[in-house]
């Protein structure tokens, strides 16, 4: 773990074109080249699917016979990204594991606001369950994925749709009411997220809706989050969102979830997918497949 791959990260991601809050119809064919340039290992399968027609992109890693799914959601600030975009951090959480993953497409705001993304990703998780049940699935998400993923287990729990073993939240995006100290104390610091980007991607978010930035079904830290399964939450010391994630943990914890905070330091947001260039962000993964292995024991020993 040196400064030296720190630093090359953070200039990177200071470097790259891609702007969260900037113009949709330019940024997304940007942030899909920058997350998909690097091939892929060459054990890695993708194959296209639906789970209840939602797209998916079930990813497997060769050799590997797969003890559980990953339902994984990606990021993006709810209006940018895509499943295959999310496939590289996906493969790796699938080979850490052991596990097979599906990465999720769901419909992309401004055109499709709040809450027609939850809603389809509630549907392929429902889909999912029919295949598989819920005893060996892990939910997962990375940023506005994050909130998703949490979203999708509030909303579960009110239909009484069986819970997954644990969940997996990667610099989750929690408050859309961009309050967090950490945008004040982080500007300058996290190299390509800012809150006017953040209240961009809300506006376009909840755009028509009716919903406020203040509903449990927007901004999970306003929710009712008992019940639910085991968390694992981790984030970047150098990341705006970095209060986004501190402030669920403690949401989570007053609400007798078990959760686990796990804050890196000197690394952005979504360090993990620099894994390959990034000790902090492989040494994390091994962390949060260690969180699942304990999880997925805990259910096989009862």
């Amino acid at each position: 773990m040196t400064i030296q791959q720190r630093d090359l990260v953070d200039q990177i991601l200071r470097d790259a074109p891609f702007d969260l809050g900037g113009d949709v119809a330019i940024h997304r064919p940007l942030l899909e080249e920058m997350l998909t340039s690097q091939p892929l290992p060459d054990d890695v399968r993708m194959t296209p699917g639906e789970l209840g027609g939602v797209p998916v992109i079930y990813v497997d890693i060769d050799g590997i016979a797969p003890r559980g799914t990953i339902f994984h959601i990606h990021g993006g600030g709810f209006a940018v990204g895509s499943a295959r975009g999310s496939v590289g951090l996906a493969s790796s959480l699938a080979r850490k594991t052991g596990m097979r993953a599906v990465s999720i497409e769901y419909p992309l705001a401004p055109e499709h606001p709040f809450p027609a993304a939850l809603g389809v990703v509630t549907t392929a998780y429902r889909a999912l369950l029919a295949e598989v049940g819920s005893a060996d699935v892990i939910v997962s998400g990375e940023s506005a994925g994050g909130n998703l993923a949490v979203e999708l287990l509030i909303a579960g729990k009110s239909e009484s749709l069986p819970m997954p073993a644990a969940a997996l939240l990667f610099s989750p995006m929690t408050d859309l009411t961009v309050s967090g100290d950490s945008f004040t104390t982080r500007v300058g610091i996290d190299p390509n997220i800012t809150a006017a980007a953040i209240r961009t991607r809300v506006g376009d978010y909840l755009s028509g809706s009716g919903a406020d930035a203040t509903d449990p079904l927007v901004s999970p830290i306003f929710a009712d989050l008992s019940g639910l399964p085991p968390l694992l939450i981790q984030a970047g010391s150098h990341e705006a969102l970095l209060d986004d994630a501190t402030r669920l943990a403690v949401k989570a914890a007053a609400d007798d979830v078990a959760v686990i905070l796990d804050v890196t330091p000197g690394v952005p947001h979504v360090f993990q997918a620099f894994a390959g260039i990034l000790d902090e962000g492989t040494a994390a993964l091994d962390r949060a497949a260690a969180f699942v292995a304990d999880h997925l024991s805990a259910l096989v020993s009862k």
